[in-house]
């Protein structure tokens, strides 16, 4: 079967390393979007807007939670329908205007605004490059390219959170630390426009050549379809879309509740700054490891571990009252995170067939991003009741309890590793 460039089609890595490399390029400058926000937005919250509630000062992670949420479900069906390519370019148009509304906002509703941006900026742009990953990997290396694509967007989101904190620490929190912002939703759209390529061929290639073991899920599934398939019905596809749904509800409490809880125990800006940049660098590398060790072993075990080494970790933060504690529960934390996010991508792949896998995958990163929302909800409103130890506990309880759904309800999904265990 031709590409449309004339080019006869061929999966994996090797076979497309150009474009995937590009890519690869792409999700890091993705990534780098929602980092620079991730040291300075909730000390902002506080010292320039004067937010003193923690539920108050979150909604800028509720509204950037919810708009990215629905916005993989649409990338997701679109991409199937439209091609993936005019779905990534219309992300980085969106997102062209967030550093600069995060830099003039004179009130906190143009802060929020601007994360509904960032919300659609990122479900389009992250959701296509996952997809179009998968599309030219193939499935013997689905985890080991969802591991590399992943890596790159949590790389760029350490980096870019240590930066800021540094220029936040030398500058002050506003304008400095979001000229990155704009370089990188630039170039992102630059390079989106001119040197991507489509995919969507690949996956009709691979499609054309499926083998699965659930013929009577093949193909002719609607959107409502999929919907159902991956939310509820669909065993191992509805315990990865809740455990990425609690795996963002601990990020999104990890986002916006940690620096200020940090700053409470006086730490300074550019220290916050590290603790917050450890997290995803660990994650972000370890991810290198992980997605390939997956094609190897298979994805349930690692995503089991992961999730309760989360709930180590958090309970460690919860617990911990000096920053070399923190530092290491935070290392920790991005361990487990590392073993369960491009895992539960590659499960979600070996079990969608091809022709409705990219809508597959905007669900389930619909339920895992809807954990951005919950976490920054549930977070806030028990700190303000409580504390924020008690918001750090039960985010951790949640997390080992949906470790351990994923022991009992998900099957192994890795077609080698699955063959080896029979």
């Amino acid at each position: 079967m031709p590409a449309p460039n004339g080019d006869r089609i061929r999966l994996g890595l090797r076979a497309n390393l150009a474009q995937f490399t590009l890519l690869v390029v792409v999700n890091a400058l993705v990534g780098g979007m929602l980092g620079q926000e991730r040291t300075v937005l909730p000390l902002l919250a506080k010292e320039e807007f004067g937010l003193t509630g923690i539920t108050v000062a979150m909604t800028f992670i509720v509204a950037f939670g919810l708009v990215k949420a629905v916005t993989n479900f649409v990338a997701g069906t679109l991409s199937d329908r439209l091609g993936r390519k005019p779905i990534l370019v219309t992300g980085w148009l969106i997102g062209l205007p967030v550093p600069l509304l995060l830099i003039w906002a004179p009130v906190w509703g143009w802060v929020v605004f601007a994360n509904v941006l960032l919300g659609i900026n990122q479900g389009l742009t992250w959701s296509t490059t996952v997809i179009m990953k998968i599309d030219l990997a193939g499935p013997k290396q689905r985890g080991l390219a969802m591991g590399l694509n992943e890596a790159a967007g949590y790389m760029a989101v350490s980096v870019t959170a240590l930066l800021t904190g540094y220029i936040a620490a030398r500058t002050g929190l506003r304008p400095e630390p979001f000229y990155l912002g704009i370089a990188y939703a630039v170039l992102g759209l630059g390079l989106s426009t001119v040197a991507v390529r489509e995919t969507r061929h690949y996956a009709a290639y691979e499609a054309a050549n499926h083998q699965g073991a659930d013929d009577a899920l093949d193909e002719g599934l609607s959107t409502r379809d999929v919907f159902i398939q991956t939310s509820i019905a669909e065993p191992s596809l509805s315990a990865a879309s809740q455990a990425g749904l609690v795996n963002n509800l601990n990020d999104g409490m990890a986002w916006g509740l940690l620096p200020l809880f940090f700053a409470a125990a006086g730490i300074s800006v550019g220290r916050i700054g590290v603790l917050v940049a450890i997290y995803p660098a660990v994650w972000g590398l370890g991810q290198l490891v992980t997605g390939a060790w997956s094609d190897r072993v298979g994805r349930k075990r690692l995503i089991v571990a992961g999730m309760w080494v989360q709930a180590v970790a958090i309970g460690l933060i919860a617990s911990g009252e000096e920053f070399a504690m923190w530092a290491w529960a935070m290392a920790l934390l991005g361990v487990g995170t590392a073993l369960v996010y491009p895992t539960l991508l590659a499960a979600v792949g070996d079990v969608a067939h091809p022709r409705w896998r990219a809508s597959a995958v905007g669900v389930y990163r619909m339920w895992r991003d809807a954990g951005f929302a919950v976490g920054a909800l549930l977070a806030g409103i028990i700190a303000d009741v409580i504390d924020p130890p008690a918001a750090i506990w039960t985010v951790a309880f949640l997390t080992a309890a949906s470790g351990t759904l994923v022991a009992v309800r998900m099957r192994e999904t890795h077609p080698q590793a699955l063959a080896r265990s029979q």
